[in-house]
């Protein structure tokens, strides 16, 4: 798949998120949308990971382009805004997924598979943004994960900058499940739980499981807490 995103920190980062998922190859990254239109010519990427916000050319033309030059190439946006003047002129360009940048691990490498699989991947937001446009009655809920949302919500409530999805992997640890059975129970790739459980460890300064455990038990993130 290629990357393009203008931010280099950003773009390297995703670069290697997006290595590190599994079965998946970034054969490219580009800083703008005409990069990303050039390369992906060249290159011939399944799926394409594009930002919207891009100088020279933006992600929206990028993705009319791409649909028009490669048909058989997936658009998957994954920007900072969910607004309905991102969401709705990204999707009618052709892009087949949307997402935020606050996604885990587990939802891009879900939404990278589909949309190269010839479905749809749509953050829950932009999913009830689009019922809301469709049904005026509707309205997108308060609480709705979205890029302010998910920031100061249940994230904002878990010690040392945790994940949800990382307190879920935490969790299971403490309940005494194996690598395997963690990716059994979450349907997720070894490397992606290798992933989140080195990142665990880096936040909360263990060094095995056992101080994974204890301290999950510390901070009330066991199952017998939520039981």
């Amino acid at each position: 798949m290629l990357v393009a995103d203008d931010q280099r920190v950003v773009r390297d980062g995703l670069v290697l998120l997006v290595g590190m998922l599994d079965g998946i190859e970034v054969v490219g990254a580009a800083r703008n949308g005409t990069d990303a239109v050039e390369l992906a010519e060249r290159l011939r990427p399944d799926v394409v990971l594009m930002d919207l916000d891009m100088p020279v050319l933006g992600g929206v033309a990028a993705t009319e382009l791409l649909r028009e030059r490669l048909p058989d190439t997936a658009v998957l946006v994954l920007t900072t805004y969910a607004d309905d003047d991102s969401v709705f002129p990204a999707l009618r360009a052709g892009a087949r997924g949307y997402l935020t940048k606050d996604a885990d691990d587990d939802q891009v490498e879900a939404a990278i598979h589909n949309v190269h699989g010839g479905r749809t991947w749509l953050d829950p937001v932009v999913q009830a943004r689009l019922v809301a446009a469709i049904q005026p009655d509707a309205r997108v809920p308060a609480n709705s994960p979205s890029q302010q949302g998910r920031s100061q919500g249940t994230a904002a409530q878990l010690p040392d900058g945790l994940t949800p999805r990382e307190a879920e992997v935490l969790t299971l640890i403490a309940d005494g499940l194996s690598n395997a059975q963690i990716c059994a129970r979450l349907v997720v790739s070894q490397a992606t739980v290798k992933t989140h459980i080195n990142r665990i460890f880096t936040k909360i300064g263990a060094t095995d499981r056992a101080q994974a455990v204890r301290y999950a038990y510390r901070n009330d993130l066991t199952t017998e807490r939520s039981t």
